[in-house]
């Protein structure tokens, strides 16, 4: 089976976990539930042979930190697209589809929230599996 191209959307504005998360510093910077941060994990988790290297969908203003903490994680990524201003999930998800489309237009995106925790690491790539072959089908999962 072809290889599941992660899309990490990062483009939180950090106001929902004040004080915390800020503006110049939002949730999935913060390492909430171990000893990496909700990026870092969310990379982690879509990381292995049945995967490419993440394509990260990021505000403009927070480049740097999430380059950064890429490299302090050891992860590479396929790119960082940045949003000068935040549109939400659609567009986020178009840009990325049309940018991995020019470098192989049948590949299977799995879009990801840079800032959700998941615990059981096993159940998840089984429905990523079961995802990606239901997509290489022709279905939207």
């Amino acid at each position: 089976m072809a290889l599941l191209h992660p899309v990490i959307l990062s483009g939180g504005v950090g106001s929902r976990l004040w004080p915390l998360s800020r503006s110049l510093f939002p949730k999935q910077l913060l390492a909430l539930a171990g000893d990496r941060s909700l990026i870092q994990d969310t990379v982690h988790r879509a990381a292995g042979p049945a995967f490419a290297e993440p394509l990260i969908v990021c505000n403009v203003e927070h480049r740097f930190l999430i380059a950064e903490q890429m490299r302090a994680a050891g992860q590479h990524s396929a790119g960082i697209i940045l949003e000068p201003q935040g549109r939400n999930t659609a567009p986020a998800a178009a840009v990325a589809a049309l940018m991995l489309m020019e470098k192989d237009p049948e590949a299977i995106l799995l879009l990801m929230p840079a800032d959700h925790v998941v615990r059981d690491l096993a159940a998840f790539r089984q429905a990523a599996d079961s995802a990606a072959a239901a997509a290489a089908q022709g279905f939207l999962v």
